[in-house]
């Protein structure tokens, strides 16, 4: 498994509250507008669509892909941080 970025790191080091989607390892300015503008603002609005999907990898990827154009690099940096994260603090 790659080495998770410092962004990564500290996303899943505390709760979520109200950080940005850009504060999401993988999504970058780019990504983060695309995301905001189809209402996906904060990390945690990323999160529940998260959850609807099940914490399902491909479903979210897929998502992810379909919603902003993440490359692959990009949806497994999101999915890592955000599975990290739920079996952290949920």
């Amino acid at each position: 498994m790659s080495s998770t970025s410092q962004k990564h790191k500290d996303f899943v080091a505390e709760p979520m509250g109200e950080k940005p989607v850009m504060a999401l390892a993988g999504i970058g300015e780019a990504l983060g507008k695309r995301l905001e503008a189809k209402g996906f603002d904060k990390a945690y609005v990323v999160l529940g669509q998260f959850l609807v999907l099940k914490k399902d990898e491909e479903l979210f990827r897929d998502w992810l892909k379909d919603t902003c154009g993440a490359n692959i690099k990009q949806q497994g940096d999101c999915y890592g941080c955000l599975k990290e994260w739920c079996d952290a603090f949920l």
